[in-house]
């Protein structure tokens, strides 16, 4: 079973590593008397403090074993790799590299990979309506005149 690599720590941040997109398969995540293969959480790795963050390959022909919702968390699941198809509420539609799925807390949702290599995925989950407009990343962020020290 393949084990997160912590790269660095400090005061502002934690930096991991998973491996190579073809890695992630080898991850094992127990989840009640099931284990689903391919998947691996980071948030805890490297402390976040308003979000989850997870990885998973599904090999060809592996689906996510179940549909689910959640209570209060909406998801935005990005592909980074390969094809399938994603189901939401009923509704099945073909993803590849680049679609982006945001999904509602109700959402009822799975994917499944029905290409003919694996399918990586990135996941994002986060507390729903939890942004405003002073959130913005235009004026959250701060820019400051320092020199990068590279």
């Amino acid at each position: 079973m393949k084990q997160i690599e912590k790269i660095e720590t400090g005061q502002n941040f934690e930096a991991i590593n998973v491996g190579s997109w073809e890695e992630i398969k080898e991850y094992e995540l127990p989840l009640g008397p099931a284990v689903i293969q391919g998947k691996v959480f980071v948030g805890q790795a490297v402390g976040t403090t308003g979000s989850e963050i997870s990885f998973q390959t599904l090999v060809p022909g592996q689906d996510s074993g179940f549909l689910h919702t959640h209570k209060t968390h909406e998801e935005l699941y990005i592909i980074l790799k390969g094809e399938g198809e994603y189901q939401v509420d009923g509704k099945i539609f073909p993803v590849r590299d680049g679609s982006v799925i945001r999904v509602a807390p109700n959402g009822k949702r799975a994917l499944k990979n029905n290409g003919k290599e694996n399918l990586t995925m990135l996941c994002i989950q986060y507390k729903a309506d939890s942004f405003s407009e002073a959130d913005s990343p235009m004026t959250d962020g701060n820019i400051l005149q320092e020199p990068l020290k590279w």
